[in-house]
């Protein structure tokens, strides 16, 4: 039970579980910018003009990824923030070497597989796991930035903070976006722990867009990371404060401690890389699902020519909603942190599989549930993660032709709702399963001290033949990334349209549950005949958030998703 008094939140049931406000319907599509040197495109204009500056100054896709992510975690802390993780591509252009970096949350030594069960073994409800000290895990995001910097980096860190601070110490305009959400409390956090409350209800009222907003205590800590890098967030002052707050918190404590700060430690893995007609696809391997599943999704319908279908034609839908539902099968069973489960990726990834599985589409009606396909000794039962979608994606391509695509979160909007020194702490640990084995079967997802959580974040570059960079682009949205991803990528690589058109696409979804088509847009009309093939068809709002950018030999085409706040700036 809740060791604290908390309300539920007075909003729909729908968006409770999905944890993000509605987006609006009839959103002003944007246009696609066209430059020749450099571009970035985030989730937030004042994020998008700090990574331009230090683009224009000379810095690295890294640096700017840098400068961006410390300012989203400013002013859209709804999404992400130095208290979660993320996951990064870095294309090296010179040396045609493409890197990984995981900065995922990892589950603190006190964590155990029933923690998410109650005294009868039953999931508690998704408040109690969500809010509070319980859900937190260790925070990934400085080590990763700090890692990939050393590498990659051209500017001096601390340049790299200046404008984040100024903006906390000075103020930031309130976007209508972080107002609407706070005022919907669809975290209840926000209100049931006081530091929280106190900075997005001040004076009791929640913030109002278009006000200014300081956030001196943030400015602290950024100024000391700025001068003494990460090693202060996790071995000093900063990370002695996040144990105790989790601790401490007066809604279901958590266990995490300073040891546990001081252990963490960023990953640099291969990338996880896939052919899809003359294209590759890569992406990050596990713990994330995202790509694989994107690349499952596109490797099955190899067998379909996609090219004389609209994103608004019923074929096409049913045909893409077959292969999502193979690839979420698979990616329900099997996927989970590889230091702890055997992940069969390149079984998932061989093309005779990927051939055999498409071959099990069915173009004139809906197969139902799909089954996960079968790998020889492995037996695993599948996960029922929470995976809720507040995140951001940012892509960014330097002067030189590098390049970076980095996905970032707290999990659900606002994360545990735990604030400590002006930033939240996230509620990654809710990424877990659940529970921890069905009929007497382990799942591959389940909680385990020091693991880190599968993700649905799917950072992706595609390349061309002869290996050149073709298209950087991600998004958030909880497990619909894959699909909001993958559908960006057929629009783009199969029907020749424009990043941003692309984006601009009407959105259709789906996780092996229900075939989910955007509200207010002409996918509307196909619902009578999709449920004639035997679909079940939900109407509503997808609130993507893709920021991608083609690049060509004499131009950067960038584009932002018009559900959002992002812009796309570049010289």
């Amino acid at each position: 039970m809740l060791s604290g008094c908390i309300n539920e939140a007075p909003v729909a049931k729908q968006k409770r579980e999905e944890g993000e406000p509605e987006a609006a319907t009839g959103v002003t599509q944007k246009q696609a910018v066209v430059k020749e040197s450099f571009m970035v495109t985030a989730a937030n204009p004042l994020a998008t003009q700090a990574g331009y500056n230090i683009l224009k100054q000379g810095g690295s896709a890294v640096d700017a990824a840098i400068a961006v992510q410390l300012v989203l975690s400013l002013v859209e802390p709804q999404s992400s923030g130095i208290g979660g993780g993320a996951f990064m591509l870095y294309f090296d252009k010179d040396k045609g070497e493409l890197n990984t970096f995981d900065g995922r949350e990892v589950a603190p030594a006190s964590a155990t597989e029933d923690m998410f069960l109650d005294e009868q073994g039953k999931p508690v409800s998704w408040i109690e796991a969500v809010v509070g000290g319980r859900s937190v895990g260790v925070p990934g995001l400085f080590k990763m930035m700090e890692m990939a910097h050393q590498q990659h980096g051209k500017l001096p860190w601390a340049s790299l903070f200046e404008q984040a601070i100024q903006l906390a110490e000075q103020g930031f305009i309130v976007s209508p976006r972080l107002a609407k959400l706070v005022q919907l409390e669809i975290n209840p956090g926000l209100k049931t722990l006081k530091t929280s409350s106190n900075y997005f209800f001040p004076n009791g009222k929640p913030l109002q867009a278009g006000m200014r907003l300081k956030n001196p205590e943030f400015a602290r800590v950024l100024k000391d990371v700025a001068e003494q890098g990460s090693d202060v967030f996790y071995n000093g002052w900063i990370g002695k404060d996040i144990a105790n707050a989790v601790q401490s918190s007066v809604v279901s404590p958590g266990g995490l401690s300073v040891s546990d700060m001081k252990n963490y430690s960023a990953k640099q893995r291969d990338p996880v890389c896939a052919p899809y007609r003359a294209f590759k696809l890569c992406s990050m391997g596990p713990p994330s699902s995202g790509g694989i599943a994107v690349m499952q999704i596109l490797g099955q319908l190899q067998q379909f020519d996609l090219t004389p279908l609209a994103s608004d034609d019923v074929k096409g839908v049913h045909l893409y909603t077959q292969s999502a539902r193979l690839a979420f099968a698979d990616r329900n069973k099997y996927i989970g942190d590889s230091a702890f489960v055997d992940v069969p990726v390149m079984q998932m990834l061989a093309p005779e599989y990927l051939e055999m599985r498409g071959g099990l589409i069915d173009p004139e009606k809906d197969m139902g549930k799909a089954r996960p396909g079968v790998f020889s000794s492995l037996s695993r039962a599948n996960d029922n993660a929470y995976e809720l979608p507040s995140t951001t994606h940012m892509s960014i391509v330097d002067k030189d032709g590098n390049a970076v695509s980095m996905t970032a979160t707290i999990e659900m909007a606002f994360g545990s709702g735990v604030m400590v020194n002006g930033f939240l702490l996230n509620n990654q640990l809710t990424d877990f399963s659940k529970t921890p084995e069905v009929d007497g079967v382990k799942v591959a997802n389940r909680v385990q001290a020091l693991k880190r959580p599968r993700s649905s974040m799917a950072p992706m570059m595609v390349f061309n033949g002869d290996g050149s960079l073709r298209l950087v682009v991600g998004s958030p949205g909880g497990s619909r990334i894959i699909n909001y991803v993958s559908q960006t990528l057929i629009g783009v690589l199969d029907w020749k349209m424009s990043i941003q058109d692309a984006i601009n696409l009407p959105r259709v979804t789906h996780r092996n549950d229900v075939t989910t088509l955007e509200k207010g847009t002409e996918l509307e009309k196909l619902k009578p005949a999709l449920e004639a093939m035997g679909h079940k068809v939900s109407i509503r709002d997808l609130n993507s958030g893709l920021h991608g950018i083609e690049v060509f030999q004499d131009k950067l085409v960038g584009g932002a998703d018009p559900r959002r706040e992002g812009v796309v700036l570049g010289e």
